[in-house]
């Protein structure tokens, strides 16, 4: 267990990240500047709307203060390469999703340290953990943003090499995910079970939730439907692995895998039954 949490957990989202950056290009920067009305709607409803609809949430189900966090820590992930592809089966616009991603990816190595410290201090109070905001940056550069910048250079100046790797690094990091997932829901099953229903009930209101949050929105700013749909899937789709290491690297790995962790790690298995239906919904219209 201590050699899948130290090792195969940071190795997975980084081969998570470098898989989204072999698959930006430099325009998907550079795409910001010349359609800034929707990617600011779409970072609005991401980096702020977010997490306090997490909150609003938390508040209402009355959560027990690890869950709470772990709630939290969840709505401070940006949606990764998963939204992207959602994006894509929904018929929205893709090249703003990836957009979003690109850009919300690389902020969060500023934005999750600081708003995951709070949302600690908040909800656990005397027996938060320790949580050093600079050392949370640095390893949130190195297993986020590094790997996200790699990939983009290789996209740019190895174009072919990248998009042999595309590939195979996707399933890696499938396959990486569907493990430690498992691994977060085992280690935790007693807390799991105590919690699953009322754990369950708040994610799938988070969920649906953030959906139709980001779709209203993106409708009240008179955004396209292909905008809109983009903006709603950006906004309810999280990465749950983010949020499993951050579990552990807030909390330290000496017990297994945190409590906080299991939150990310049910909704990684919990969204696509929520998002899919969603999608088949939004592809229909």
């Amino acid at each position: 267990m201590d050699l899948l949490i130290n090792v195969g957990l940071p190795l997975s989202l980084a081969i998570i990240m470098l898989s989204l950056g072999v698959g930006l290009h430099v325009d998907d920067f550079k795409r910001v500047l010349s359609r800034g009305y929707p990617f600011a709607i779409g970072a609005l409803s991401q980096v702020v709307l977010l997490p306090i609809a997490a909150f609003v949430i938390v508040k209402l189900y009355a959560l027990p203060p690890e869950i709470a966090v772990g709630f939290m820590l969840l709505s401070f992930c940006p949606g990764g390469v998963t939204s992207n592809i959602l994006s894509k089966l929904a018929r929205g616009d893709v090249a703003l999703s990836v957009s979003l991603t690109a850009v919300i990816s690389l902020l969060s190595m500023i934005t999750v340290p600081v708003l995951a410290a709070w949302s600690i201090a908040h909800f656990m109070s005397e027996d938060a953990p320790e949580v050093s905001i600079t050392g949370l940056a640095i390893a949130m550069f190195l297993i986020t943003t590094l790997p996200v910048a790699i990939g983009v250079t290789l996209r740019h100046f190895a174009t072919g090499f990248a998009r042999k790797i595309e590939g195979p690094l996707s399933k890696a990091a499938t396959g990486l995910f569907v493990l430690i997932v498992l691994a977060a829901v085992a280690g935790n099953w007693q807390l799991l079970v105590d919690n699953l229903g009322i754990m369950g009930a708040g994610l799938i209101s988070l969920c649906v939730s953030l959906l139709l949050i980001g779709l209203g929105l993106a409708r009240l700013a008179k955004l396209s439907w292909d905008e809109s749909k983009t903006i709603s899937i950006e906004t309810g789709i999280q990465n749950s692995t983010l949020g499993i290491t951050l579990a552990a690297l807030i909390t330290g790995t000496e017990s297994g895998f945190s409590p906080l962790a299991l939150p990310s790690a049910v909704y990684g298995i919990m969204m696509y039954v929520v998002a899919l239906p969603y999608i088949a919904w939004l592809r229909s219209r």
